[in-house]
């Protein structure tokens, strides 16, 4: 993508900025997020604080709370890349739960429960959660079933954040009127983070830092931390030109002469990711128009910032 963007508006001075994966490795672990495979047990605060004590960094952070009976997808970050928590706080989610009706209702009303509770679907969070405890409005995506076996049913869901599968299994047990609770359940995406060749285990973590204090081999720590980008990779973009870079990150919203390209299909309120032309993360913020607005508009403010993750001075001022 870089090489397009450069092709397209000329390149960008090399004495500022850099290309996330040509970051040096300091820089990189700083700004780096891990697609971290988190086994049964552990909780989710205690992986970060190990994650902190293998790479001898300042401070951890993930991307959405798991139970420690529950495995799968934890996004990981490191040090400065704990400013995109949000984005993947927000994030869509999937899951493959197995969930047990406490009686064999037959597969034709499982079918037709779980589609009923597709779409926007009310919840109250569980007596044990960190939100406050009021009815709230969700969206299940997709819920499609991989099996059933009796009182028995496999499914993977894909829901908007906030959504607790285990209330949404007892929920659909209560309208069944039999009961039903989850068994297990696995994370299997958040946002663009998915069970691929990405996904790391602590153990690889640990070796890949030993890799690299003891042997001077930073291939496998590469492979193992991703930019910081790579939490916004789900989000449309907009790319801007060098010298609206740090203004942004002095506070200033965007407004139309900043911009160079833009996704396809942008609506107002879209939260939208803000990138240089190396493919820099710089901040996000909410559309204030649609794409053909930010097409025709040569002036204005398009963008409302949010939220910076690039340090100021980062790219030279070139604004009054």
């Amino acid at each position: 993508m870089t090489e397009l963007l450069e092709k397209a508006y000329g390149k960008t001075d090399p004495n500022y900025g850099c290309p996330p994966n040509e970051r040096p490795l300091e820089e990189h672990l700083s700004k780096g997020i891990i697609n971290l495979d988190k086994p049964i047990g552990p909780t989710s605060h205690e992986i970060d604080a190990w994650v902190k004590r293998i790479l001898k960094c300042s401070k951890t952070g993930h991307g959405g709370t798991l139970d420690p009976r529950v495995t799968g997808i934890l996004p990981v970050v490191i040090d400065t890349a704990t400013r995109v928590i949000q984005l993947l706080l927000e994030a869509p989610k999937e899951y493959v739960c197995l969930m047990h009706l406490h009686e064999d209702v037959g597969e034709d009303r499982v079918v037709n429960i779980l589609d009923e509770f597709t779409g926007k679907i009310f919840q109250t969070p569980p007596l044990h959660s960190a939100v406050k405890r009021e009815l709230r409005v969700r969206k299940i995506y997709n819920v499609n079933i991989l099996e059933i076996d009796g009182p028995d049913v496999l499914f993977k869901i894909g829901c908007e954040a906030g959504t607790y599968i285990r209330k949404y299994c007892h929920d659909i047990g209560q309208a069944l009127g039999c009961g039903a609770h989850m068994a297990e359940l696995r994370r299997t995406r958040v946002a663009d983070f998915k069970e691929d060749e990405t996904i790391k285990t602590l153990q690889d973590v640990n070796d890949a830092y030993h890799y690299w204090t003891e042997d001077d081999d930073e291939t496998p720590l590469r492979e193992c931390v991703l930019p910081m980008e790579t939490a916004a990779s789900h989000l449309k973009k907009i790319v801007i030109r060098d010298s609206a870079v740090d203004a942004l990150c002095h506070g200033a919203d965007l407004a139309a002469g900043g911009i160079l390209q833009y996704s396809e299909g942008i609506k107002k309120n879209e939260t939208l990711a803000i990138m240089t032309l190396k493919g820099e993360l710089v901040a996000a913020g909410l559309a204030l128009a649609f794409s053909p607005e930010i097409e025709s508009a040569d002036k204005g403010i398009m963008v409302d910032i949010k939220k910076v993750f690039m340090e100021p001075g980062t790219y030279p001022m070139m604004w009054k």
